[in-house]
């Protein structure tokens, strides 16, 4: 049928973790939770555990999910064709199709995206089962709303509802494509905190774990939505502990602690939650592709800066943006991306700060060039002696920072 791919996507910091589970076990497992509890995470991967994918979908707390043959998603994709495919991910090819109540009867006619499990790719049938077990249950209006699934023989697929306008990856470093506007920027980084917000105030807590601009997708309006919740991991399963064997997520992104020591925790995702935020404020993204370097590195020191603030932002925005707004968002960033957990804000409080930038209206508007030397290339002369104004050692940034004329 030509759905399998070679996975050339995103570079993980670990992807041996995940190791098959027999189909029998979880096959003979019963859903005995009750209706007032959510079924956590460590249900599914608990071997004594009565959690069944016979009748996952009517177990689980909330709207109830469709079950798809594999027949009826391979017509709705016109076989998987490579014309509806809509990207690929660490969890394999993802199709956009049409579903109706020809479909499924009383299921509202919509189009939907259909991600394939690769089975040579990085992830497997347990990230599977946690989005299923995550999206069924969990229901908000930032994070993607999971329609139904299907498990045939070796088959693993999930139903999603279309995001129209992709991830945020795609939409803000695109080539040749118009800048996403500052207004529109600060919409995206409030309703993605308020996302992370649910998950972390969630009983349990859930830790996304892999937050990063790939699994942000943004609707037709610009409705943002967290996506792509297979490595999430109950915050009550990682508290006071420590994991060397199965460190997962994206590099660039992964916080600093749980890349060396295995510690998770909701401040791991506040801190990938920065790297986005800086990604927004710069429109670069997380790790230079070609030098492998990271985009914390260069700018964390210019965050708190005002004076550097204009090495930061991103040029496409040509000053179309607030000046006021920029400081408390790099601030914000800044605070996010402490290398202590402790002193990082919980997401609660990022939303609180994004929630006073929505509407600041002073908007610098004088028109910006892009030049090699920038606005504080004298500075840059004294911390140097390049007068390229890097501040870093010449990182791979340089071209990036616009002057005002």
């Amino acid at each position: 049928m030509g759905v399998k791919r070679k996975m050339t996507w995103k570079s993980m910091i670990v992807s041996s973790c995940y190791k098959a589970e027999s189909d029998d076990h979880d096959r003979h497992l019963v859903s005995k939770k009750g209706s007032s509890q959510r079924l956590s995470l460590s249900d599914a991967s608990n071997p004594s555990s009565p959690l069944s994918i016979d009748d996952l979908s009517n177990s689980l707390v909330g709207p109830k999910l469709h079950i798809f043959s594999f027949a009826q998603l391979r017509t709705i994709t016109h076989n998987f064709a490579s014309s509806n495919l809509l990207g690929e991910g660490g969890f394999g090819p993802v199709y956009k199709g049409f579903v109706d109540d020809k479909t499924k009867p009383g299921l509202e006619a919509q189009p939907v995206a259909v991600k394939l499990l690769d089975l040579h790719g990085s992830q497997g049938h347990k990230e599977w089962l946690a989005e299923i077990i995550i999206l069924g249950q969990m229901r908000h209006q930032n994070l993607v709303k999971l329609i139904g699934y299907c498990w045939e023989e070796e088959y693993r697929l999930l139903v999603y509802e279309y995001m129209a306008r992709g991830s945020l990856e795609n939409q803000l470093f695109r080539k040749y494509s118009a800048a996403l506007p500052w207004s529109t920027r600060m919409k995206i980084a409030l309703e993605a905190a308020k996302g992370l917000q649910f998950l972390h105030e969630a009983d349990p807590p859930v830790i996304f774990r892999d937050f990063k601009t790939s699994n942000i997708l943004l609707d037709s309006d610009y409705t943002t939505k967290l996506s792509d919740l297979g490595l999430a991991k109950d915050g009550v399963d990682c508290e006071d502990q420590q994991d060397m064997t199965c460190i997962m997520g994206t590099q660039g992104y992964a916080a600093p602690e749980y890349v060396k020591s295995g510690h998770l925790t909701t401040m791991s995702d506040v801190y990938s939650y920065g790297v986005v935020l800086v990604e927004l404020l710069t429109g670069k993204p997380s790790m230079d592709r070609n030098t492998g370097e990271f985009l914390v590195d260069w700018v964390k020191p210019l965050l708190k800066d005002s004076k550097r603030l204009c090495r930061v932002m991103d040029p496409r925005l040509e000053g179309l943006y607030s000046a006021d707004g920029a400081r408390k968002a790099a601030a914000l960033a800044h605070k996010c991306l402490s290398r202590n957990p402790k002193r990082r804000p919980p997401a609660t409080e990022v939303v609180n700060v994004l929630k006073s930038l929505q509407d600041i209206n002073d908007v610098f508007t004088a028109p910006f060039v892009y030049v090699v030397e920038d606005c504080c290339v004298e500075e840059g002369k004294k911390e140097n002696g390049l007068g390229l104004g890097l501040g870093l050692g010449g990182l791979g940034w340089k071209n990036w920072r616009p002057i005002s004329v």
